[in-house]
């Protein structure tokens, strides 16, 4: 089963990273990222810029695009790993050895749904079950 873990963090958590050495920061990361990489569990790995995003918000027609990542900022998604593990609990211990600290560091846990889970007879399921055998994501 796949889990995305998202790495949450609040304007303070950000702000006590500030104070981090980047050095330290790459060196935590990478040694986590490599006992997953040897755990042989990791799929992707990627931190997100915080800058010049944007937000579509469909409660209007047309939608509406802003500036993001959001309005107001209380909790931003800073990145996120993918992990092929045998249980949620499993993507719970990786997430609790994750070295995210600080006042309002979080990991949400999400399962991943997989293309199986969907009706095999439906048009859109088979043209994009064909399209991920064609690229080998399948």
């Amino acid at each position: 089963m796949k889990y995305m873990l998202i790495m949450r963090a609040t304007d303070e958590t950000v702000a006590a990273f500030e104070n981090i050495d980047f050095t330290e920061i790459m060196e935590s990361m990478g040694k986590f990222n490599d006992d997953m990489v040897r755990a042989g569990i990791l799929v992707a790995a990627e931190g997100l810029d915080p800058e010049g995003g944007v937000v579509v918000d469909y409660s209007a027609e047309p939608p509406v695009v802003t500036d993001g990542p959001y309005g107001e900022t209380k909790e931003l998604f800073g990145g996120f790993w993918i992990l092929n593990v045998a249980s949620r609990e499993e993507a719970v211990e990786w997430a609790r050895r994750a070295p995210l600290a600080g006042p309002g560091a979080k990991a949400e846990i999400r399962r991943v749904t997989s293309i199986d889970e969907f009706p095999q007879d439906n048009e859109w399921i088979q043209k994009e079950r064909a399209w991920r055998e064609a690229t080998g994501q399948l």
